[in-house]
């Protein structure tokens, strides 16, 4: 999204983008490269509407900030990480105050621009009942809550595939057709350990434990117990720097740099350190945090960040500076 806000307009991209709405996400935090993510926020050119519950980094860059309303106040539809059912999630209250939910605004910016598709008449609820269609019992949804859905314990036991012969291809024809090697292989990083004199360290960024992604980052004491900013960093990279547990230290590449406290630990293995995330950057030491030297180049297949694909340098800062 950095770079995406920064271009002008061209046949390959096309036009700039003048006006951003913000919902669900937190990208002035999340997403990589992050001093690029804001110079694009920072456009006085820029139209940004935030939908929040929070004063957020990204809420900060807004021209407008929405109320949002919470889980307790609408109506959605779950699924899970872990069995087959589907989970209805019915309002426990009425929206406070001037909070709207996401769909009511874009039902709203709808009407305003002339669509009048039939679906942007759909209601919340409605959005509900068509979510899963017949595959589910809604009514038995509005009754229990829940609804499991008919799918066998072993899906593929007996094949069925989502391929054109049915079967688990390790050779696929279709990859092959796009370009793609037919086979399961290997592709390097783009930023491979040891190709690099000035940045010979593999940073990954793991979620802080008290954190997910950068929700939950406002809760005070959940601050509380997390500390601040951490590098894990293993005894054999950390003696070399001169770097002990507890000292300020860079962590830096060509994109960007952010400071933080070190911790010498056997949790990163040696050539690799753990930049744990992810603090809001208002909260980091100097307004930025880890994704600050993450990258945005995406994945070959899944087009998928590459967060994981980062090398870096670490160095201690002198005390007082």
């Amino acid at each position: 999204i950095g770079d995406d806000l920064l271009r002008e307009s061209s046949p390959d991209f096309g036009p700039k983008i003048e006006a951003l709405i913000v919902y669900n996400s937190n990208p002035v935090a999340v997403a990589p490269d992050s001093g690029r993510v804001v110079q694009g926020f920072q456009r006085e050119d820029l139209f940004t509407v935030v939908l929040e519950h929070f004063q957020t980094d990204t809420a900060d860059y807004a021209d407008f900030v929405l109320p949002a309303t919470t889980q307790l106040e609408h109506w959605d539809i779950h699924t899970s990480y872990g069995h087959t059912d589907v989970l209805l999630n019915r309002p426990a209250i009425a929206p406070v105050g001037q909070a709207r939910t996401n769909t009511d605004i874009f039902r709203a910016l709808a009407a305003r621009m002339g669509f009048d598709d039939p679906c942007f008449a759909d209601d919340d609820l409605t959005l509900c009942r068509t979510a899963f269609g017949k595959a589910v019992d809604f009514e038995r949804l509005l009754e229990q809550g829940f609804a499991t859905l008919a799918v066998p314990e072993a899906p593929f036991a007996n094949g069925g595939f989502a391929t054109p012969s049915g079967r688990c291809e390790f050779h696929s024809a279709r990859l092959v057709a796009q370009g793609q090697d037919g086979l399961p292989d290997h592709v390097p990083n783009f930023e491979t350990p040891g190709s690099s004199a000035h940045y010979p360290l593999a940073m990954i960024s793991p979620p802080a434990r008290n954190f997910l992604n950068s929700t939950f980052v406002n809760v005070q004491s959940l601050r509380d117990i997390e500390g601040e900013p951490l590098l894990e960093i293993h005894a054999d990279d950390a003696a070399p720097r001169g770097i002990q547990s507890g000292q300020m230290v860079r962590v830096f590449n060509d994109r960007g740099e952010y400071r933080c406290r070190a911790s010498v630990s056997r949790r990163a293995r040696p050539g690799v350190v753990n930049g744990l995330g992810i603090w809001w950057r208002k909260l980091g030491v100097d307004g930025t945090n880890v994704n600050q030297v993450t990258s945005q180049k995406i994945t070959d297949m899944g087009h998928g960040p590459v967060f994981y694909d980062c090398l870096v340098e670490v160095a201690g800062v002198p005390e007082g500076a």
